[in-house]
């Protein structure tokens, strides 16, 4: 009687789509998606961003028909980031935002669910997530964690679902829920950028925010404040913290090259876990694709995949808007 070989065979269950779909550890869904919105005060009209392929930055009223548009699309969550048209260096106006979040309220209701970005990277005229000392040496944690709690209450106050700090302030999130439950509104949730590292994917956003640190000499950058790239136990650390001081849901940005972070974090924190694809990763995508170097819809989708099953529970992309046809038309 001849032999038979004796080997593990893995072919099987990649024979044919049908075995695949039923093989898949994976399951991308367009409801685990947040979409970013930019609105911009000193716009009178919606305008494309240069850096950001098919994101716009939008007036009050262009955001209206954005949601619109992206409700019809299967979209019903959003980020959104106000760019202010005055700057200062503290005594911030937050009013264009809240009668923003107001609006967006009153015409959607509850068939939207809307987290505000909480910063004051925007506000600052020297484009630093706080307030500085006076010498401009340093970034003030008391004082601007006091700021941030001000204004996540303004925020929540205004009809904002969640209240997203994602200034990296030590303590911020402790302070934005005292002061949430408080006032009553404990029922708003805490979704905190919590290992957010300095990275150098973030300029296309930082265009659009018009907050690039300035020139000054001394903080040139965000590293004194956005954990380090060589240092992942510290933006662990700092998720376990935020997650022990109240965030709902604790968020792990840029993504990719932080998915190591993102599954550590994963078998510590019993929280959901958010991952930001960030500008510069989603414009990487759409610079491939442009080139014909990359299928367009089957890059993004390969990235959301990674991202779930690194352990995230929710994906905010700038592409998020064709997650529903693009999941839709996945050829396992």
């Amino acid at each position: 009687m001849e032999k038979r070989e004796q080997y593990s065979s893995h072919r099987r269950v990649r024979a044919n789509r049908h075995i695949r779909e039923l093989t898949a550890d994976v399951v991308l869904s367009h409801r685990d998606f947040i979409q970013p919105l930019f609105l911009d005060q000193s716009l009178k009209t919606r305008t494309p961003l240069a850096n950001l392929n098919e994101v716009n930055a939008e007036t009050p009223d262009s955001l209206m028909d954005q949601i619109k548009q992206d409700m019809g699309r299967g979209i019903s969550k959003f980020l959104i980031f106000p760019v202010p048209q005055q700057k200062a260096a503290s005594g911030f106006d937050f009013t264009f935002f809240t009668k923003g979040l107001e609006r967006i309220r009153a015409e959607f209701g509850s068939g939207v669910w809307i987290a505000a970005d909480v910063c004051l990277c925007a506000y600052t005229d020297h484009g630093h997530c706080g307030i500085l000392s006076k010498d401009g040496t340093r970034v003030l944690n008391k004082e601007t964690v006091e700021e941030l709690s001000k204004y996540s209450l303004a925020l929540a106050k205004a009809g904002a679902d969640c209240i997203a700090p994602s200034d990296m302030m030590d303590g911020r999130v402790a302070a934005i829920r005292q002061s949430l439950d408080q006032a009553s509104l404990d029922h708003v949730a805490l979704m905190s950028y919590s290992a957010k590292f300095s990275s150098q994917f973030y300029g296309p956003f930082r265009d659009a925010c018009k907050s690039s640190p300035g020139s000054n000499p001394v903080l040139k950058d965000r590293k004194t404040y956005q954990a380090s790239a060589f240092s992942s136990t510290d933006g662990i650390a700092s998720a376990i913290r935020d997650s022990e001081e109240g965030a709902d849901i604790v968020m792990v940005k840029p993504a990719l090259p932080y998915l190591d972070v993102l599954t550590k974090l994963k078998t510590q924190i019993q929280k959901p876990l958010a991952a930001y694809h960030v500008s510069g990763e989603y414009q990487s995508l759409e610079l491939l694709a442009s080139q014909g170097i990359a299928e367009r819809s089957k890059a993004h989708v390969e990235v959301w995949t990674s991202l779930k099953r690194a352990g995230a529970s929710i994906v905010i992309s700038y592409a998020s808007r064709h997650a529903k046809k693009w999941i839709d038309e996945i050829d396992y």
